[in-house]
């Protein structure tokens, strides 16, 4: 069954739990357009010159940062087209939407992250230091989305499916989701 032409597809979750694979497969299925927030936030973290760690904390004392990404979201909803959108707040911002939580262990997280030839500002010396930098970086995210919104994502139950891919491929999370949509 193919969805609607207006539905709203969010990922949202762990680090390295494959949204950006997921989403791709899901936009071949639907037809729909993708919007990645990760690869927003890695291309403004190139432009200023620092790894994306570091532009979150930036982001905790510089609103700015929040507001040119969560901008995007609020136009989204807007927008008549049916969208998958990979983002870790598009399910806050789109709460009509068909939300989905990716969840997968850090460590293979990690390994998935370092083996991702795209992902040029997340560059780790060892699989050791990118589960403590990925780890930070969650943290550093939830809180301050908690504290800024009163968003709270790692309450599963905000959240229309929870999968967890670390032993799933693409395509089966992305059946699954799709089936459940």
């Amino acid at each position: 069954m193919q969805p609607l032409s207006n539905t709203k597809i969010t990922l949202t979750g762990d680090l390295g739990s494959g949204k950006s694979a997921v989403s791709r497969i899901l936009c071949e299925r639907t037809g729909y357009e993708y919007v990645s927030t990760g690869r927003i936030q890695r291309q403004l973290a190139q432009e200023m010159g620092i790894d994306t760690l570091e532009m979150n904390r930036r982001a905790d004392t510089d609103p700015s940062i929040d507001q040119r990404i969560d901008g995007i979201f609020i136009d989204l909803g807007k927008d008549p087209r049916g969208y998958v959108i990979d983002s870790r707040m598009a399910w806050f911002f789109l709460p009509d939407s068909f939300k989905v939580y990716l969840q997968a262990d850090v460590h293979i997280a990690a390994a998935r992250i370092l083996s991702d030839p795209t992902r040029n500002s997340e560059q780790y010396a060892s699989l050791d230091e990118a589960v403590a930098k990925i780890t930070a970086r969650k943290q550093s995210e939830n809180a301050r989305f908690l504290k800024k919104y009163g968003a709270d994502s790692t309450n599963l139950s905000n959240f229309d499916l929870v999968v967890d891919t670390t032993k799933y491929s693409v395509e089966k999370v992305a059946e699954l989701i799709l089936g459940a949509l």
